[in-house]
């Protein structure tokens, strides 16, 4: 059986704690909001991000973090899986 690696990409993210102040999220984050691709579950602590799978949830509480992909989709990531998948990388 053949074995792949993944590619090293760098992708933008952000926490979902820093996503709910609007003064600090980043310019690509706050065109998602605007566009509607996330907007506010009014229900619970968490961001509604509308995917290619379908509508998903990053919650707060649980400091899911909000990613945006090399083609700019937006997608949430579990914070366990992020820290598992990423480091960070200087500019």
């Amino acid at each position: 059986m053949a074995k792949f690696r993944k590619k090293p990409v760098v992708i933008e993210a952000v926490n979902s704690e820093v996503a709910c102040s609007p003064s600090r999220r980043p310019p690509w984050l706050r065109d998602a909001f605007d566009s509607g691709v996330i907007q506010i579950d009014p229900d619970s602590d968490a961001f509604l991000i509308k995917t290619l799978e379908g509508t998903m949830k990053a919650t707060v509480p649980s400091r899911d973090w909000i990613i945006r992909g090399i083609n700019g989709e937006i997608y949430p990531c579990k914070d366990e899986i992020f820290a598992k998948t990423y480091d960070q990388v200087d500019d």
